[in-house]
C-alpha cells in the first residue's frame, strides 16, 4: 500500500510583494505497495482500500494461479484485515478451482521516530476451501504467521524482509490420510526507487513445505526462486492509484529449472469521508 503523507510547504514571500509565490509542482509520492513475492510492511492508512491482482503462469507445466487480495484499515492504519481469494490450475489435465480462502489481521508496530523503519507482522486463518483431490487444498484449518520488516536504506533504496511459518492440523491428502504439517518461509527485496512511481525490483524467496503420504507420513520439500521484476504507478486525480507490475522469477537451488512470469496489478482508492474530501 501506498503512504499518504502530507508535504507541507513553506513559501516565503518579500515584504510588499504584489504577486503570490508560485506553487510549487506536486510531487508524486513513492510507491509503498506489495512486493510480488515479498510482503512489505506498509498497513492501509484510514480511509483508503486495495485491490491486488496476481497472475502467475507456468512456462513448462500448463499451469497457472490467481489472487485477489482485498485490504481494509480497521478504524485507522495501526489495523488492517484483509482477505484472499486463490484460483488455480496445477495443469492441462485439472480444472481450474477454488483453492483455501486467507482471512489476514496486520498490525502496524509503532517505530517512533524511526520513520525509515516499518513493521507489521501477520496473522491468517487458511479455511479448507480448495479441493484436497485436485491438489489446492489442504482439508483442514490452518495457521499462518509472518513478519514483514521495511527499511529505507536511502531516499533510492528499500528493503524488505520476512520470515514466517504456517501450522495446519490434521492436514489432509487425496486418500484421506491426515497429519499434522508445518511450513517455513524466508524472503529479501530490494527496491530501487528509479523513479517515485517507477521502481526495479529484486526478491528471494524461500518455502519449506510438508505433504501428508499415503501412510500418513510426512514428506518435506522445498522451493527457492529470483525474482527481476519492474513496478509503475498512474496517480489520478480521483485519488485512484494503479500499480502494474511484471516479473521473472527464476528457480535456483531445489526449483533449478523452473521458470514462470508473474503479473500484478493493484487499485487502490479512497472510500467513504475520505473519498469526498479527494472528490473536492
Amino acid at each position: 500500500m501506498r503512504s499518504f503523507c502530507a508535504v507541507a510547504i513553506l513559501v516565503a514571500g518579500s515584504i510588499g510583494a504584489q504577486e503570490p509565490a508560485a506553487k510549487p509542482p506536486e510531487i508524486d509520492p513513492p510507491i509503498q505497495d506489495n512486493s510480488f513475492l515479498i510482503e512489505e510492511a506498509y498497513n492501509q492508512p484510514a480511509g483508503v482500500v486495495q485491490h491486488i491482482n496476481t497472475f502467475t503462469l507456468g512456462r513448462k507445466t500448463d499451469s497457472w494461479a490467481y489472487t485477489f487480495t482485498q485490504e481494509w484499515p480497521l478504524f485507522n492504519q495501526r489495523h488492517q484485515v484483509s482477505y484472499t481469494i486463490p484460483l488455480s490450475r496445477t495443469d492441462r489435465r485439472v480444472t481450474m478451482g477454488l483453492g483455501d480462502l486467507g482471512l489476514n489481521y496486520r498490525y502496524q508496530v509503532p517505530t517512533g521516530r524511526h520513520a525509515d523503519l516499518a513493521v507489521a507482522p501477520r496473522l491468517s486463518f487458511l479455511l479448507p476451501t480448495g479441493a484436497v483431490s485436485k491438489g489446492r487444498g489442504t482439508g483442514a484449518i490452518g495457521l499462518q504467521a509472518n513478519l514483514p520488516v521495511s527499511y529505507a536504506l536511502t531516499t533510492s533504496l528499500v528493503t524488505h524482509s520476512n520470515a514466517g511459518i504456517t501450522y495446519t492440523p490434521s492436514a489432509e491428502n487425496a486418500f484421506a490420510n491426515k497429519a499434522t504439517t508445518t511450513g517455513f518461509n524466508v524472503g529479501q527485496s530490494l527496491i530501487w526507487l528509479f523513479r517515485p512511481t517507477l521502481n526495479f525490483m529484486l526478491e528471494l524467496a524461500w518455502e519449506s513445505s510438508e505433504e501428508v503420504l499415503v501412510n500418513g507420513q510426512r514428506a518435506r520439500s522445498e522451493g527457492l526462486l529470483l525474482a527481476p521484476g519492474i513496478r509503475g504507478a498512474l496517480n489520478l486525480s480521483s485519488g485512484l492509484q494503479v500499480v502494474p507490475g511484471i516479473a521473472v522469477p527464476i528457480g535456483i537451488g531445489p526449483s533449478n529449472g523452473e521458470r514462470s512470469v508473474f503479473f500484478y496489478l493493484s487499485l487502490e482508492h479512497p472510500f467513504g469521508g475520505k473519498a469526498l474530501e479527494e472528490g473536492k
